[in-house]
């Protein structure tokens, strides 16, 4: 269970506490990238006595296995069905130590590969369908292809590559066909942004803000991709598969029981283009954005849509010298093929599991229990609930190293607050009524739209300073912070716009604040600050 599969049950907790989907008690933030994967984990949670960690992963398991059967079978379908076929691609996703990672990690990986999975063996069923002499229902992909921005808002470019195909094999059945199959594709996703830009005040997830992913760091981007070509020597399986692509060249024109006509050859161009280009997108987006600091994750999606048109080939003489090759890169990879780093590695990407692994002393940390020897966290959650009154907990100097600052809290209304970057593992350990903050922006307001340190960490970059913690709270001792900095936050918060951002997710959601926070959306969600409270006091917005 990773630190970010951690924050992800928390908003589930809550969810099922009656709090809404936040992570945080009277802060309606969206922390969670995947709404499909909080929802679908909102199901176990219902039920007592189950273990929400271990369901995530679990559930993460089962849907990583279920996208690579859907695509071993649309695979079969593809080919025809007629000749014994045995797995190719598959052996890409089976052998890669970031699937079985990031599969039962409690993200939402497993069902990124499930989707994929499923809408490329529903597309292809539409391709079996119009060799056939057309005919069936289309109405069950379109559905599923427009959850793609609610199992992740970047798998919208495989979507739209998805709807493309599915308007080339309709066009035939007439314009009221599509535009049907067009409404029941919109209706959920359109309707969840309303609901979203209503209820968060943001177009986006706080987690798009976190990590600015409209933003461009190609260098960094670049490191992250040879982060996971490297290790595995990814460049060999590509090269194979591109050799099983030319072994099978005649087959991929279409399989049917009779020789394909040109319109059957061209859809089936046509269907097999959209996971390699759908890869090509999503892999270009990710190195655009600077790729991620876990080792492998983002870039997972586009390896698997890669793979799924050979998920599985036809055993001929021709593909046979290939998939020997492709089966004993698999064997070398699984038994030594490793990144050269156990914790943090160059360019700030870590080795996620064995980070966790290593720092909190589990060879398998899940639960609540396992993360109990965290050097930092527990310490922190322990000093809150041992406070007289509520109170602010910020880590910063002392005179052994770091320690845990308690700063009380004025009013009557006033929560237990703790701020630390670990955030899915502090929230695991505090109570659900104690709000748990990052200087990032995953959960922290704030912190979302400030501006971030140039070429710092993706993810981490904005680094919020504790002055601001300090003004937020109301707090009136200092401690280790700098007075005079505390006092420039104060005057920031009282900005106009920050007020009302503020506003936005925590004043009570009446009609009229759901309307206010959805007509406002669009200004509010690319408003930025200077993350120094000196540069922000005067109000001015950060270019």
């Amino acid at each position: 269970m990773s630190d970010d599969g951690l924050i992800v049950l928390r908003t589930v907790r809550q969810l099922v506490a009656g709090e809404g989907p936040v992570f945080n008690v009277g802060e309606r933030v969206e922390a969670n990238t995947s709404t499909l994967w909080t929802a679908l984990l909102a199901i176990p949670g219902l039920v007592p006595g189950i273990s929400l960690n271990w369901a995530a992963v679990i559930l993460g398991l089962a849907l990583s296995v279920a996208g690579l059967g859907f695509g071993l079978d649309a695979a079969r379908r593809l080919f025809g069905a007629r000749r014994l076929m045995v797995p190719f691609g598959a052996l890409v996703v089976v052998s890669l130590p970031p699937f079985w990672d990031f599969g039962t990690s409690g993200l939402e990986t497993g069902l990124i590969v499930g989707w994929l999975g499923f809408t490329w063996w529903l597309l292809v069923g539409r391709l079996v369908a119009a060799r056939a002499g057309g005919g069936g229902r289309a109405w069950p992909l379109a559905l599923v292809l427009g959850l793609a921005p609610l199992v992740r808002p970047d798998l919208a470019l495989f979507g739209l590559l998805v709807a493309v195909a599915l308007v080339v094999l309709e066009a035939r059945r007439g314009w009221r066909r599509l535009v049907g199959l067009a409404v029941v594709a919109a209706a959920v996703p359109l309707a969840y942004e309303v609901f979203r830009a209503g209820y968060y005040g943001l177009l986006v997830p706080s987690t798009a803000l976190a990590k600015e992913a409209s933003s461009a760091r190609w260098q960094q981007g670049i490191y992250y991709l040879f982060d996971l070509v490297d290790p595995y020597r990814l460049w060999i399986p590509l090269l194979v598969l591109l050799v099983g692509v030319l072994a099978l060249a005649g087959l991929l024109r279409g399989a049917s029981s009779q020789p394909a006509s040109r319109r059957l050859g061209l859809l089936t161009v046509v269907v097999v283009a959209v996971p390699v280009l759908g890869s090509g997108l999503l892999a270009l987006y990710v190195t655009r954005v600077g790729g991620d600091f876990m080792h492998g994750r983002m870039l997972l999606p586009a390896l698997f849509c890669l793979v799924l048109p050979l998920m599985a080939v036809p055993l001929t003489r021709w593909t046979a010298l290939p998939v020997i090759g492709m089966a004993v890169w698999a064997v070398a990879c699984i038994a030594g093929m490793r990144p050269a780093y156990d914790t943090l590695g160059p360019n700030w990407i870590a080795n996620e599991r064995l980070y966790y692994v290593i720092l909190v002393g589990k060879p398998n940390p899940v639960t609540s229990e396992d993360f109990v020897g965290h050097p930092v966290a527990p310490e922190g959650v322990a000093a809150l609930a041992a406070a007289p009154s509520p109170s602010l907990a910020l880590a910063g100097p002392g005179e052994n190293g770091l320690r845990w600052w308690l700063f009380p809290k004025p009013g009557q209304d006033a929560r237990n607050t703790i701020v630390w970057l670990n955030l899915g593992v502090t929230g695991e350990l505090a109570p659900l009524s104690t709000t748990v903050l990052d200087g990032v922006g995953l959960t922290n307001p704030l912190a979302a739209h400030a501006t971030g340190i140039p070429d710092g960490r993706i993810g981490h970059d904005k680094d919020l300073p504790p002055e601001w913690f300090l003004a937020d709270a109301g707090v009136t001792d200092t401690g280790f912070v700098d007075p005079a900095g505390v006092t420039a936050a104060r005057t920031a918060l009282a900005c106009p716009r920050t007020q009302e951002l503020l506003d936005s997710v925590r004043a009570p959601l009446t009609a009229q604040r759901f309307w206010d926070n959805l007509t406002g959306a669009w200004e509010r969600t690319s408003y930025r600050y200077p993350r120094d409270p000196r540069a922000a006091a005067d109000c001015r917005p950060a270019e």
